[in-house]
């Protein structure tokens, strides 16, 4: 019985430190805001069951970042599958703060335009710019995805200049 306290604890700790940014995972890595909400469920599921196996070996933040990658890996290629590629976008939630409606919609506009450039990125590179977006160090994201820093660093720096030749030619348009 203890090990299922252990494991409850350690759900309840994940779901509470990690919990806004697995919400940004799923608005990442999928537009419509009913299966976003379908899929921060499955993570949570995933991450309960993981902590059967949980050994402690790494870091629970980088355990969560695993559970929870694969799960949305696994959405988008269970939706690629069922959508042949067809995706719609959707507005994205905003919380209002305060600032002028012109900023609102500004930041709310530069945000779904990065959320679909993300969606439309291989899954490994998705990965690693969410994670990048989380803050996490490139030493970090390798420990997740197993690939090297240095080929994390490569990545991040390609997806970077990527993102920011067609953000300049949308904006050029």
């Amino acid at each position: 019985m203890e090990h299922a306290q252990d494991q409850d604890a350690l759900y309840r700790e994940a779901a509470e430190t990690f919990g806004p940014a697995m919400q940004r995972l799923a608005r990442a890595t999928e537009a419509n805001a009913e299966r976003q909400r379908d899929l921060v469920q499955d993570m949570h599921v995933a991450i309960w069951r993981s902590f059967a196996q949980f050994d402690g070996r790494c870091s629970l933040r980088t355990w969560v970042y695993r559970v929870t990658h694969n799960v949305a890996a696994s959405h988008v290629a269970r939706e690629a599958r069922r959508n042949r590629g067809a995706v719609t976008l959707e507005a994205i939630d905003q919380m209002p703060d305060g600032r002028s409606l012109s900023a609102d919609l500004e930041q709310a506009d530069a945000l779904e335009r990065l959320m679909a450039w993300i969606r439309r990125l291989k899954s490994p590179d998705r990965q690693i710019m969410t994670l990048y977006l989380e803050d996490l160090s490139a030493a970090e994201i390798a420990d997740i995805t197993g690939l090297t820093p240095g080929a994390i660093a490569t990545r991040i720096s390609r997806l970077k200049t990527h993102l920011t030749k067609d953000f300049q030619e949308t904006n050029n348009a």
